[in-house]
């Protein structure tokens, strides 16, 4: 039985009902924290508990706009223009919410839909006693594959937030629904190491505004100039490996090879 009621908490109710924990966590144990199975359990459970608060502030701002109505229900309009300015207010915050909710909803189904497809791929190579006990730190998969790289590129681009809900727990807010999840855990790493600094001076619960470090403006350039190395090598080879000669074809003539050049190196 599903122990939340779609009507308070909807993220938490729909994990529950496609995947049969009886909490959205559930779903990262079990696994190490490179485990991509954890990483994206852990994105499901926090869009989960994302759309809940979101979901939560909404019904809050539609009860006190009902109130603030109730005297036209019952016929007694006096003192409601006084109420004009507050009820313009919550409702463009109804309306704000509304649409965070609907953005908060349909990356909660991308995260589910990215969990399915990594339960069905096959487990991943557990790694070797050396690697398990090289030194390191304990959330360097916060930067594991492209999270880094993203995380700058979204700053860069403006809006990013980084705030927290109610209950304490932080979350990344002005991503959009068709974009990649961005970890609060990579943000905070990207803080910790310079890279990104947040705007202090407003509140965590608005949001504080996140923006490049002189540092993050050349790890993101050195990031970018990687990946673009990375990605003609890949397309040199899918070049060379769809050019292998057929049987009855002429002879294959091999490309020169490309010439050397110097990766650069990554901060």
């Amino acid at each position: 039985m599903n122990p939340y009621d779609p009507t308070e908490r909807p993220g938490s109710h729909l994990v529950t009902e496609t995947f049969g924990v009886t909490n959205p966590w559930m779903l990262t144990e079990n696994y190490s924290s490179s485990d991509p199975r954890d990483l994206t359990g852990r994105a499901v459970a926090e869009a989960a508990r994302n759309l809940d608060v979101l979901h939560d502030e909404l019904r809050r701002a539609a009860r006190t706009a009902i109130e603030l109505l109730a005297p036209v229900e019952q016929g007694s309009p006096a003192g409601l223009p006084d109420r004009y300015g507050v009820l313009q207010e919550i409702g463009q915050r109804v309306e704000v919410l509304a649409a965070r909710r609907g953005a908060a909803y349909a990356q909660l189904k991308g995260v589910v839909d990215t969990y399915r497809r990594v339960q069905a791929a096959p487990a991943p190579a557990q790694p070797s006693r050396e690697a398990a006990q090289a030194p390191g730190r304990d959330d360097d998969w916060a930067l594991d594959g492209q999270r880094q790289l993203r995380a700058l590129e979204a700053v860069e681009a403006g809006g990013l937030r980084y705030c927290r809900t109610g209950f304490g727990d932080h979350y990344v807010g002005g991503v959009h629904p068709s974009d990649p999840a961005i970890w609060p855990t990579t943000i905070e790493r990207c803080i910790a190491d310079g890279l990104i600094v947040p705007d202090t001076s407003a509140s965590l619960y608005d949001g504080q505004p996140l923006s490049l470090t002189d540092q993050g403006v050349a790890a993101l350039r050195d990031s970018r100039a990687t990946s673009s190395l990375v990605s003609a090598a890949l397309r040199r080879t899918s070049t060379v490996t769809g050019s292998s000669p057929r049987a009855g074809a002429g002879p294959h003539t091999p490309s020169p090879p490309p010439a050397a050049s110097k990766s650069p190196r990554s901060r």
